[in-house]
């Protein structure tokens, strides 16, 4: 089985490029989501960002909130970093876990939706190739401010805790140039599923 890391900065679209691959057959494993379900109660690394982060980043039921933690991190690269040590190790063994399972049921090709592939210049070796979806900052903040509903300011924000995802083109594969209409990022990942079953 294959294995394909999708990435790219928020608001490039990563999301709709991984809705397309799905929508084309090709399984899809978002991070985020892991991650999310991790430090939940009961999740692997709840205690651990706890005790971290403190019971200020708890909301009123013992849930953990988002919102709460990313205001932390998102200002702070060494609680960034302080986050990332705790969750990241889970997230893989996870997504690893996941990955053997729709290998097991048949599936040949599986894409992982991440925003940090490709940081420091280096990839997973579980990833045999990155995807990068690219879009030039001026058109995420308008996607952020005007469909998300960020102020520009948070939305700057974002875009600045996050390394330059053009930085990654030299490791991917596949770059996704979606700074354009949908219907280009439907024909681009049409061309790279096709190469994806090519390899198999």
């Amino acid at each position: 089985m294959r294995i394909f890391g999708l990435t790219g900065g928020i608001g490039c679209g990563k999301s709709e490029a991984a809705r397309a691959f799905e929508r084309r057959g090709i399984p899809v494993i978002d991070a985020d989501r892991v991650g999310h379900a991790l430090i939940a109660p009961g999740g692997s690394a709840y205690d651990a960002v706890v005790r971290a982060f403190g019971n200020g980043i708890l909301a009123e039921d013992g849930r953990i909130d988002h919102a709460r933690l990313a205001a932390r991190v998102f200002v702070d690269p060494e609680a960034c970093n302080q986050l990332n040590a705790i969750t990241h190790p889970a997230i893989y063994a996870e997504i690893a876990r996941r990955c053997a399972e729709l290998g097991e049921g048949g599936a040949q090709t599986v894409v992982v939706e991440a925003a940090l592939l490709g940081e420091n210049g280096r990839t997973n070796p579980m990833f045999e190739g990155l995807i990068l979806v690219s879009c030039p900052v001026h058109e995420r903040l308008r996607r952020l401010t005007e469909q998300r509903g960020m102020d520009r300011a948070e939305a700057e924000r974002r875009i600045a805790a996050q390394s330059d995802p053009e930085s990654k083109r030299a490791l991917a594969k596949w770059v996704i140039d979606n700074g354009g209409e949908l219907e280009n990022l439907q024909r681009q990942v049409d061309a790279i599923v096709a190469e994806m079953v090519a390899l198999r």
